[in-house]
């Protein structure tokens, strides 16, 4: 069985933040709620499938799990890993060295590896250690993100609504350089919003974003699966930056932000509270002012404002900001109905029929609508607001639906002159006796192709006689050229023959030809 979507789009986030972006294990499996062992495990199989980051990003989830998970056979036990926690404790111990810990280690391990890969798995292992226990800042390495716990009033001029604005606050590590805004709710598209304007206040991106908790920015959870919202990790992808939570129940790993939500309330919230606010612009522009004021303060302890230090330390070290803004998009799951077409809001949009009744994954914008089938677009669309209207590409339809398609009423009467004059006559009436045109397409086709069953002349008889007995369906003419009445003339109609023949009609036959008494 193939492994589920979750599970390849945390392999591909584990590789982005290992490979891409340097974390440590431990910071990687924070960030994408994963053991530090699995995250170990993920990269060891991919620096044995030699794929390079690029690679990566250009297979589909399918074939990156055949390259990474190439046997479904378990692991040798004699190749188990060995125990880098305690390796690293032993060797403080004076006189323990790595050639004695790995002949200790092969004594438990007979099968297990060699002495050169023991040390290199080793020195890896503690490379990555070292980066994780660093507790300095460096400059443009981090950016925290909460939000204030005040809120402010903003009153709507016209109706007297009053709307109780969140308040985004954003520090950066290494200089406590400040960013806050006012937004309409803490809901993901607030959320995401507020880190995009600071990172265009900031000009850069930091390589680290530690929100006080991952969920804390959205009020109602719109979770596309647990522990992962796309949105936020799309937009975390498109700036080129890593996401990793403050850990519950360690308050150092906010302390920043926490300090910086203390300094808004203190300096610009309350210096607020006595004005009246009547839109969002209006209060944005005045925390704004003060901002400058909060930044330009100096510091007690250093003697230089939280600007000096931004301009000193932080700015230079800022990744750039990505060529073109961030397309917010939205993503649900979907179900391909018979008729090979999703649905959104009311509206639904083909895909190729091969994935009828499998599930797929909707990510829409407000222009566009793209499709997914395990990390692979299938279609791509301009989004409609037509609710009960479809939007099809004529290359996801099956063959037999696309040639349907290439009928219109002149291509079908153009057929049947060549057949008739009454049979043109009747396909016309069929045509025009319908509500649209369209809906009587079938009928006709099928009207025409009883030609190739029984000729032109024949069909033409049995039109002539189907108007004759001012009868205009398909089953009509099929069940005269059936009965071969097209074959008798049409003068000698008489009251039999006055119903047109049918298969579920009993004819004397049925009765034994025997005469019924009048009654």
């Amino acid at each position: 069985m193939p492994r589920s979507r979750t599970s390849m789009r945390k392999i591909r986030e584990v590789l982005r933040l290992s490979v891409r972006l340097g974390l440590s294990q431990r910071q990687v499996g924070r960030s994408v709620k994963l053991k530090q062992s699995t995250v170990w495990d993920y990269l060891m199989r991919w620096r044995a499938s030699g794929l390079s980051w690029d690679d990566v990003a250009s297979l589909d989830d399918d074939e990156l799990e055949r390259r990474l998970f190439p046997t479904r056979s378990k692991p040798s036990r004699g190749r188990r890993p060995p125990d880098f926690v305690e390796m690293h404790q032993e060797l403080k111990r004076k006189g323990v060295t790595l050639s004695l810990l790995w002949e200790e280690y092969r004594q438990r391990e007979p099968e297990g590896y060699g002495y050169s890969r023991y040390c290199d798995l080793y020195r890896e292992w503690r490379k990555q250690l070292e980066v994780s226990l660093r507790q300095d800042y460096r400059g443009g390495e981090k950016l925290f993100v909460d939000y204030a716990g005040e809120t402010v009033a903003v009153k709507d001029r016209s109706t007297g609504e009053i709307q109780e604005a969140q308040i985004f606050v954003a520090a950066l590590g290494a200089s406590n350089f400040i960013f806050a805004e006012a937004t309409l709710s803490q809901r993901l598209r607030d959320w995401v919003g507020s880190h995009e304007r600071t990172f265009a206040f900031i000009g850069g991106v930091t390589e680290l974003v530690i929100p006080d908790n991952l969920k804390s920015g959205v009020s109602r959870p719109e979770w596309y699966e647990p522990d992962v919202n796309p949105t936020y990790a799309e937009m975390a992808e498109h700036y080129g930056v890593a996401v990793l939570p403050a850990r519950v129940g360690h308050p150092q790993d906010k302390a920043k932000v926490e300090n910086a939500v203390l300094q808004v309330e203190r300096w610009i919230l309350a210096r607020l509270r006595k004005q009246s606010f009547f839109s969002f612009g209006e209060l944005n522009r005045a925390i704004a002012e003060l901002l400058v004021e909060l930044n330009d303060r100096p510091l007690k302890v250093l003697g230089v404002s939280r600007r000096d230090l931004f301009e000193r330390v932080e700015r230079p070290a800022l990744g750039a900001l990505p060529s073109k803004p961030y397309d917010f998009g939205r993503w649900k799951k979907a179900r391909v109905a018979p008729d090979y077409h999703v649905e959104l809001d009311g509206h639904y949009y083909s895909v190729p029929y091969q994935l009828i009744r499998e599930q797929l994954d909707l990510r829409w914008t407000a222009t566009t609508v793209e499709i997914f089938r395990r990390g692979k677009r299938q279609a791509a669309h301009a989004r409609s607001q037509v609710k009960g209207g479809h939007t099809t590409v004529r290359e996801h339809m099956p063959k037999t639906h696309q040639a349907y398609l290439e009928w219109t009423p002149p291509k079908l009467l153009e057929w049947a002159h060549k057949i008739g004059p009454e049979t043109a006559k009747l396909v016309e009436e069929i045509l025009r006796t319908k509500p649209h045109p369209q809906q009587g397409y079938r009928a006709c086709l099928g009207l025409l192709r009883l030609s190739k069953e029984y000729g032109e002349d024949r069909l033409e008889a049995a039109t002539t006689r189907a108007r004759a007995l001012r009868s205009t369906r398909y089953q009509s003419v099929k069940s005269i050229l059936k009965a071969g009445l097209d074959q008798e003339p049409l003068e000698r109609v008489d009251d039999q023959h006055t119903t047109v023949p049918h298969d579920n009609v009993r004819g004397a036959d049925y009765y034994g030809g025997e005469e019924v008494a009048p009654c």
